[in-house]
């Protein structure tokens, strides 16, 4: 070829000879990172049904709530006091309203009525309210008595449903025949791709997901489709500025502080012995709680880098690890006692390839999995909701 004097980048075409360079590595930057459920990590069995289930338990309650407006002769004296659950307090339980020291002794329950002497062992005698919550302190047995009658608990049996996901999969002959840039064997390949879809789609909807209202079970035309941790918390949900949860910051008052993080934490605490071991916020709260220790960090001269991340957070209810979910909501935190908590298959169903039957030049499957969260005892971890966004 004669000479011609110019560059190659100003040859272009003219240069039929320059070989192609294109990297084999290829680049995908698609959010598909599954934080939750490598936390939680493969659970130790499997579901034997579309519809797993499992039992709980409760011991028996040791308090309930003064309901009762008006107090004879006087809210300090009266020892006649209505209360929402009779049947959880027996003769002999010493009884304390919460937050007062007056002791009360039971001496007659009848239905939701207790007969109550005031001021019991020398305590001061103190003003009683609707809705305020009485505390069984404990029973004082009467030596050589009887039997007390026994008193249980039922178990509850809760149960989820397990959903389908799948992905298609198609290469045609030519395809799988030719070389590919970067790509050994294009069926694997497409394999790989649809299973980080599905594991990421699965984490979404174990946070997220929606069991149906009517025919859970599924039917030839309702979709079966778990219930996620979000949706079937219904005990402990919280908000800033409600209820015992402090305002917080940020626009509208409803900002992330640690103060909102713990009353939110505490409020858990009161209801369960659980231990909340994990919390899951997105990237906006994730900011939020890295904020926290901002205004105590110190650093030497002599220091270069610049560290602003709380991976664990340690308080009195809790040593939780702050796992980073692109799934959980922006307005939320979600609190979660991961002991608790499984992602499990329907048995034989997890993630694998099923090739399908071939109608042309083409190889043909299904990338598909069936799971089901189990998430035990509700009212064992929490949620935060509405916080600020901005």
């Amino acid at each position: 070829m004669a000479f011609t004097g110019k560059a190659t980048y100003s040859a272009g075409a003219a240069l039929p000879d320059i070989a192609e360079d294109v990297s084999d590595i290829i680049g995908i930057v698609s959010p598909h990172e599954t934080p939750l459920l490598d936390h939680i990590g493969d659970p130790r069995r499997e579901s034997k049904s579309t519809v797993h289930e499992w039992l709980e338990d409760t011991l028996h309650p040791n308090f309930s709530f003064i309901n009762q407006v008006t107090f004879t002769p006087d809210a300090t004296s009266a020892t006649s006091i209505t209360v929402d659950h009779g049947a959880r307090f027996r003769v002999g339980d010493q009884i304390q309203v919460d937050g007062s020291r007056e002791v009360m002794m039971v001496t007659l329950v009848a239905s939701n009525n207790l007969l109550v002497v005031r001021g019991y062992g020398g305590t001061t005698a103190e003003a009683l309210a609707d809705n305020q919550k009485m505390i069984i302190l404990g029973n004082a047995a009467l030596e050589g008595a009887d039997s007390p009658t026994p008193r249980f608990m039922n178990r509850i049996r809760k149960a989820n449903y397990t959903q389908i996901f799948s992905a298609g999969v198609e290469v045609s002959g030519s395809q799988l025949a030719v070389s590919s840039i970067g790509v050994a064997d294009e069926l694997e390949y497409q394999k790989q791709e649809r299973l980080r879809e599905l594991l990421r789609d699965l984490e979404n909807c174990v946070i997220n997901g929606t069991a149906a209202t009517t025919d859970p079970q599924g039917t030839d035309t309702v979709r079966r489709t778990m219930q996620g941790v979000l949706p079937a918390i219904a005990t402990n949900t919280f908000a800033p500025g409600v209820g015992s949860i402090p305002a917080g910051d940020g626009v509208g008052s409803d900002g992330l502080t640690e103060a909102v993080l713990n009353a939110a934490m505490r409020g858990i605490w009161e209801q369960s012995s659980a231990q909340i071991d994990t919390i899951v916020v997105n990237g906006f709260q994730k900011r939020k709680i890295n904020s926290f220790a901002s205004q105590l960090r110190g650093y030497e001269p002599q220091q270069t880098n610049f560290r602003d991340l709380i991976s664990v957070y340690e308080s009195d209810f809790g040593v939780c690890k702050v796992v980073l979910s692109r799934w959980a909501p922006a307005d939320t935190v979600l609190f979660v006692d991961a002991s608790r908590v499984s992602v499990l298959p329907l048995s034989g169903r997890s993630f694998g390839f099923k090739k399908t039957s071939a109608t042309g030049d083409r190889d043909a499957g299904i990338v598909v999995g069936e799971y089901t969260v189990e998430m035990m005892n509700e009212n064992a971890h929490g949620v935060l909701r509405g916080l600020a966004t901005v």
